[in-house]
């Protein structure tokens, strides 16, 4: 009856594991959409403020903002929905999957707030709109230092693979884990943890985090944010081009 019971509950768990996991992927598919967004608003939000268009910006600044919390809110659910399906165990009684996903919700949205990524997206779009009549100037508020930072900041919490020493925007197949955060070429770090079997810890300086296989992957936002860096790269070096050529001429 005991072995019944638990083939029983590990069956429930699996279903809710896969529903799970269904759930999250839907999820995860629309944020990929909702970051191109970002762009598009930045490049319609320049063209505003070139032509003057103060109210037309004013609404397009409006809608930046619930642009933002929708992709905050869409990232929450995600994390909510992992961390459900993760730690859900069947109990005698019905679970109440609403309140456990709401309670998971509240816990990602305590500790994600003040999040460095959301507030350099909303920061990129006003600094571009800025930068169309006082492009080199700080934004009211901000010293000359803190503009140079916030600009050259990248989403990703590593700019190389710390097994293959590459840089992450030359990675042939990049990968990312689900735990820590950090990047990695994807042949390296399996092989890594290959090697390492239940030892895996990321190898990345300080970080506490054990690697999982099936939780280093690809995820929906990865070459997103790659091609942003590599983006940012380029425009960072023409800006390094430009100043050296004034200076040349002066």
């Amino acid at each position: 009856m005991a072995s019944s019971s638990a083939s029983r509950a590990n069956t429930v768990t699996g279903l809710i594991q896969k529903a799970a996991s269904n759930i999250y992927q839907d999820n995860q598919n629309l944020i990929p959409d909702i970051r191109t967004g970002f762009k598009l608003f930045k490049e319609l939000a320049v063209d505003l403020e070139k032509e003057n268009e103060s109210e037309k910006l004013k609404e397009l600044d409006n809608a930046h903002v619930q642009l933002l919390n929708a992709y905050v809110d869409c990232m929450n659910f995600s994390s909510a929905v992992q961390s459900v399906a993760e730690n859900y165990q069947p109990a005698p009684e019905l679970s109440d999957f609403k309140k456990l996903l709401a309670t998971e919700i509240s816990n990602v949205q305590a500790n994600s707030s003040g999040d460095v990524q959301n507030l350099q997206l909303r920061h990129e779009f006003k600094q571009a709109i800025w930068n169309v009549h006082h492009s080199g100037q700080p934004m009211p508020g901000e010293e000359q230092e803190d503009i140079v930072m916030t600009g050259t900041q990248s989403v990703l919490r590593n700019i190389t693979c710390p097994i293959s020493g590459k840089r992450v925007t030359e990675l042939a197949d990049p990968v990312r884990s689900m735990e820590c955060k950090h990047v990695y070429e994807k042949s390296a770090v399996m092989d890594y943890i290959k090697r390492k079997r239940q030892a895996a810890q990321c190898p990345v300086a300080a970080c506490p985090k054990i690697l999982n296989p099936k939780k280093v992957v690809c995820d929906p936002l990865l070459l997103i944010e790659i091609d942003e860096m590599r983006t940012q790269s380029r425009a960072t070096a023409t800006e390094v081009i430009e100043d050296f050529t004034e200076l040349v001429e002066e």
